[in-house]
């Protein structure tokens, strides 16, 4: 399965549900930002581990800002794909983590798309 975000807006606020659970993950409002864009005003992240093994807050901030700039938005966000390697390299107790497994894994991406 590849896709594994659902993702839908009510007035401004982004809701994020993981696909095959229908679990909410994240639950962020938006307000306008003074250069004509939007600005995530807060943020809210599931917090039952049953629901989502979310390791940390700088994870989940990490996990709401690329899902919504790769999956929604559709741009590259390679650095923000490297910190979430980076991230769960560091917190696996294996030593062998594939750049492609974790991507695939937690966003649906194919290897393919990242470098």
């Amino acid at each position: 399965m590849d896709e594994k975000w659902d993702v839908f807006t009510e007035d401004s606020v982004v809701y994020l549900h993981r696909s095959w659970t229908g679990f909410e993950i994240f639950e962020s409002a938006f307000v306008p930002a003074e250069d004509g864009g939007w600005t995530i005003a807060g943020a809210v992240v599931e917090s039952d581990p049953e629901r989502y093994g979310g390791t940390s807050d700088m994870r989940a901030a990490l996990m709401l800002e690329l899902v919504l700039s790769s999956i929604v938005l559709g741009e590259d966000a390679t650095e923000l794909r490297a910190r979430l390697v980076e991230l769960t390299t560091l917190t696996s107790s294996s030593t062998d983590v594939l750049p492609g497994v974790v991507l695939h894994s937690i966003l649906g991406l194919r290897s393919g798309t990242w470098a």
